[in-house]
């Protein structure tokens, strides 16, 4: 019975020794992959580098950043994840490339798209501080979307073998990063449901009160702010034509709602762009008349 107690004790310590080894030596494999990143050419997916300022964050930074708890038995030092930094137009990820990692925004802003077999871009989200992505490669072993930035980015590391161990030592950071995946989800589907039913006005005030609210959970002003991304790709993101999202804008200026300035944004009534379903119709009708030159937004 005690020889078979201490074989028992002997193997778990031996696969514990292992799964930590695996961790050191993935986190070191991360170094080395993110040196050839850096050597990469311009304009390719792999095309970031080392941020000069901070280059690593460790797991409990991590956690804060994905608002989640981080567990209490580890180390600061124990486990540490590197940033890259990407600048606007590079992609992150790309469509077929192999599953590895997952990526926090640490800054900056991003685009996730799919692209058909005819070339069209279909934009899927906006990534910003504290958001996880890469998370669709996870069943097939292979990114399905590819993930563009938008203006300069310092993105966080995390390969996904070593998260995954780190989830089996620590059961509540398991759940927690389940917790963030579904946070993911259900922002998405509350969006594309939204799509579904809503007017133009009524998905560009939405649109416009997501982002308020994201940028005040960042500790930025929720209601003065410059958009990263074009009116082409709101527009592609709300199912709506460039036009009609210049428009709207437009529109909802007009309406004393916000202030448009190209890309700088006031809100002025949040709570009205939060239960607006259309604008009245003298409104609708300024908005018909509205320029149509959008060049400089666009």
């Amino acid at each position: 019975m005690q020889t078979r107690q201490r074989m028992q004790e002997q193997n778990a310590t031996q696969h514990n020794e292992e799964e930590t080894a695996m961790l050191t030596t993935q986190v070191s494999d991360i170094r080395t992959a993110n040196n050839a990143w850096g050597n990469a050419a311009p304009g390719t997916a792999a095309a970031g580098w080392p941020r000069q300022g901070k280059l690593w964050s460790t797991l409990k930074e991590v956690c804060e950043m994905l608002r989640i708890q981080a567990p209490a038995q580890t180390a600061d030092d124990e486990f540490q994840f590197q940033h890259m930094q990407f600048k606007a137009g590079q992609r992150v990820h790309t469509i077929g490339e192999q599953f590895d990692m997952l990526y926090i925004v640490y800054s900056g802003f991003l685009k996730t798209v799919v692209i058909d077999e005819f070339g069209n871009e279909q934009v899927l989200g906006f990534p910003m501080k504290g958001d996880l992505f890469g998370v669709d490669g996870i069943h097939s072993k292979q990114y399905t979307s590819e993930t563009v930035a938008l203006s300069n980015c310092d993105i966080v590391l995390v390969p996904f073998k070593a998260l995954a161990a780190l989830g089996r030592r620590h059961q509540e950071l398991e759940w927690a990063i389940y917790g963030v995946m579904s946070r993911e989800l259900v922002r998405e589907q509350s969006m594309v449901s939204q799509l579904a039913s809503l007017s133009a006005e009524a998905r560009v005030s939405r649109f416009l009160v997501y982002l308020s609210e994201r940028f005040t959970e960042m500790g930025y002003s929720g209601k003065q702010f410059n958009l990263r991304m074009t009116r082409q790709e709101i527009g592609n993101y709300l199912g709506l034509t460039l036009e009609t999202v210049s428009r709207t804008f437009s529109a909802l200026n007009a309406a004393g709602l916000i202030s448009v300035d190209q890309r700088a944004i006031v809100i002025h009534d949040a709570q009205t762009l939060k239960t607006l379903r259309r604008l009245p119709p003298s409104t609708a009708r300024n908005r018909s008349k509205a320029p149509r030159a959008v060049s400089a937004a666009a």
